[in-house]
């Protein structure tokens, strides 16, 4: 709804009485789910949307700022509708089929066995993006089973050690709460590939960002140079504001765009996000693993996840630049990386490191 209905509303309300009392729309109880939030419209304090399968409140008046956010948004607990399976129940929910239309609550059987349910009506998105959020159980002739595991494959512990110099902005707590956006991650296949998809993006991060201590690009003369005005939507934030931030270095005006209509974050206009918000930065990284093919093949998360191995991950970032030969040295910091990380995970780096 828009302010200005909003506003006739009010006033529609005051016509018909000598007394008004304007009063947000009640919080929907967690049994019941709210309307589905929309980007598009404004919410005013108080008023309730459903997102992501839980009931949320807004603080203040607010457009475009997906729920999740606890500056913004006050999370009202699990909402009803459908539900994820629950042991002995069969698992009777259909097979994703892409491109058909799904509602918000659909609950669906991806092909990797796990079940998925729509935050929001979709046009048959994979669920591995951020459009569907992950249900804790997969099924066995019939009978739903809690997949191994539980949680994060890399303990707080386990990435303190892979990063003793990291910069305080890159959190633990701001990567596993960037997960969400993208639940396939490290969360696909046996435990074995789990760990090394985890191992694989932390060892590109790594040599990214320098051991995570870099958060914007250092070489300041390049700002300018990423803002692409072919595109119909041009700079706003301006010229020199999409210079690299973040894990994976996020540069260019249609990237920032791109990552922020994937994750429902206003990234064009506000590019700092990425270099303010640890959970934004991190889940811009993850964006890119889990969806960009970049200069390679396939997506990063494709490479790991059906055995490609780590050195197609290199050629989905820098591709020619460091592959066949364009940077030997720099693959072999990354490859050093990646087993080092393995290493602290317990698992084999597995084989084609290179590219």
């Amino acid at each position: 709804m828009s302010l200005r209905r909003l506003l006739a509303g009010a006033l529609t309300l005051l016509a018909a009485s000598t007394i008004a009392v304007i009063i947000p729309s009640a919080q929907a109880s967690a049994a019941t789910c709210a309307a589905p939030w929309s980007s598009g419209a404004v919410y005013v304090g108080g008023t309730a949307a459903s997102y992501a399968g839980h009931n949320w409140s807004a603080k203040w008046w607010t457009q475009n700022e997906a729920p999740g956010s606890a500056q913004v948004w006050a999370d009202q607990g699990a909402c009803g509708g459908s539900t994820p399976p629950q042991p002995g129940s069969g698992c009777n929910y259909p097979d994703w089929v892409a491109g058909q239309n799904y509602s918000t609550g659909a609950i669906v059987r991806y092909t990797n066995g796990n079940y998925y349910q729509a935050t929001h009506d979709n046009p048959g998105y994979d669920p591995t993006i951020s459009t569907w959020y992950w249900s804790p159980y997969t099924c066995d002739g019939g009978n739903p089973n809690p997949p191994g595991g539980g949680g994060f494959v890399v303990s707080e512990a386990q990435f303190n050690q892979i990063f003793p110099g990291r910069n305080s902005f890159y959190t633990y707590s701001g990567l596993v709460a960037a997960l969400s956006a993208y639940p396939g991650f490290a969360n696909t296949g046996s435990d074995t590939v789990k760990k090394q998809e985890a191992a694989a993006f932390l060892a590109n991060v790594s040599h990214e960002t320098g051991g995570l201590v870099y958060i914007v690009e250092q070489n300041t003369a390049n700002y300018p140079h990423y803002c692409d005005y072919n595109q119909p939507y041009g700079c706003p934030a301006g010229q020199a504001a999409y210079y690299g931030r973040g894990p994976i270095q996020l540069s260019w005006n249609f990237n920032y765009k791109a990552a922020g209509d994937a994750l429902g974050i206003d990234l064009l206009n506000n590019p700092n996000l990425v270099q303010n918000d640890a959970a934004v930065a991190w889940k811009t990284g993850l964006w890119y693993w889990n969806t960009q093919n970049g200069p390679g093949t396939m997506t990063p998360h494709n490479a790991m996840v059906n055995g490609a191995g780590f050195g197609e991950t290199i050629r989905s970032i820098n591709g020619s630049l460091e592959c066949n030969g364009g940077n030997p040295g720099q693959v072999q910091s990354r490859v050093n990386a990646y087993q080092q990380i393995t290493s602290v995970l317990g698992v084999a780096p597995g084989n084609n490191l290179y590219c």
